[in-house]
């Protein structure tokens, strides 16, 4: 199937790795342009020569509001314009209620909240001008069934859906949708990380009994990104091989 995307530019948020990196490939693969970032210069020049294609690698922190609106900047810059946005960004500490202290909220919230709403700020207006768009953050299955010790995380990413299912009713006359993908458990090293060794009983956890492949994760990605996907905006697609029990 041509998806309609040779040609197009994407800016790719956080993308040295995991997910993002799995949705860059995804996108290059259809003969997108893309920008790339990641905080570790020699990281995110080794991830796009990985890449199909010309990418661009850019060194970008999106912990900030300014850092991620810069990085969505430059991107623009680099490409000529942008088509498409993939916002992203690493998980804040892990930790329950008790165990967190309230001064650790504002920076989850920059984190996984207002870089969103920088990015889009970067990103949107100009869209909204040529009359064609796609947008589509990176979130999490936390948002529609939140994990006890990602307090966190349940807190800033639900607040970025909020913004993203708003601002997807503002675009869609201007033929930008707006979506997000929220992704379960997938086989990558932020997992790890917060799993350690008990990753792998995870399988066992998960309806599907497997870990998701972030090549899988990349291709959901990019169909939201394509012109078959016109009509659909404004949803929160889990990506979690059913692990979400609730109806929505």
């Amino acid at each position: 199937m041509d998806l309609g995307l040779n040609g197009k530019r994407a800016a790719v948020a956080a993308a040295s790795t995991g997910l993002g990196l799995a949705s860059a490939r995804a996108l290059a693969s259809e003969g997108v342009r893309v920008a790339i970032c990641g905080r570790d210069r020699d990281r995110i020049e080794r991830a796009a020569a990985s890449l199909p294609g010309e990418a661009v690698a850019l060194v970008a922190d999106v912990s900030s509001p300014e850092g991620a609106a810069g990085f969505v900047r430059q991107a623009s810059q680099s490409l000529g314009g942008l088509d498409i946005l993939v916002t992203n960004a690493g998980g804040p500490p892990a930790g329950n209620f008790s165990a967190t202290d309230l001064s650790a909220y504002q920076a989850a919230l920059n984190l996984n909240l207002m870089s969103v709403v920088a990015m889009c700020h970067e990103a949107v207006p100009a869209m909204r001008a040529q009359g064609w768009g796609r947008v589509v953050a990176i979130t999490s299955i936390s948002v529609r069934q939140p994990i006890p010790t990602l307090i966190l995380s349940n807190t800033a990413r639900a607040g970025a859906t909020a913004f993203l299912k708003t601002l997807a009713t503002e675009v869609a006359p201007n033929g930008v949708t707006v979506n997000s993908v929220q992704p379960g458990y997938h086989a990558t090293d932020r997992l790890r990380a917060l799993r350690g060794d008990a990753v792998d009983q995870l399988a066992e956890e998960i309806p599907a009994r497997m870990l998701g492949d972030p090549a899988d994760f990349g291709a959901v990605i990019t169909f939201l990104c394509s012109q078959q996907a016109r009509f659909m905006t404004g949803a929160a697609i889990p990506v979690d091989g059913g692990e979400a029990r609730g109806l929505q």
